[in-house]
């Protein structure tokens, strides 16, 4: 994601994608891809502090670095192959820090209107 190539992402995944956040769950890969378009705009870059291999199974540990005002995020992700591509995605941070920049910014802009 870090090139924002998100075709080639999309090439990586199954057609029936299996994705599970804290925020978003998926049975398809385009509504992800759609999810990835809107992260990517807040994203600086992703610094990776641990990759697992465990037969197919992969596991990355890494850190958001965002343009929000929360900053970065800690995050792991779990994928799971099949037949050579993505089948399987669960994710895992806290997403309150997304829920309280959402609320602030909806505050800011509720006070900016006058309500």
């Amino acid at each position: 994601m870090g090139s924002g190539d998100l075709t080639a992402v999309r090439m990586l995944l199954q057609d029936k994608l299996s994705f599970r956040g804290p925020i978003d769950t998926f049975d398809a890969p385009e509504p992800c891809i759609e999810s990835l378009k809107k992260l990517h705009h807040i994203t600086q870059r992703v610094d990776i502090r641990k990759c697992f291999v465990d037969g197919e199974d992969v596991c990355l540990v890494y850190d958001m670095v965002t343009t929000i005002p929360s900053g970065t995020t800690f995050i792991a992700e779990w994928y799971r192959p099949q037949e050579q591509r993505i089948a399987s995605i669960r994710v895992a941070f806290d997403a309150r820090i997304f829920d309280r920049d959402v609320r602030d910014k909806n505050e800011v802009q509720s006070s900016a209107i006058g309500l």
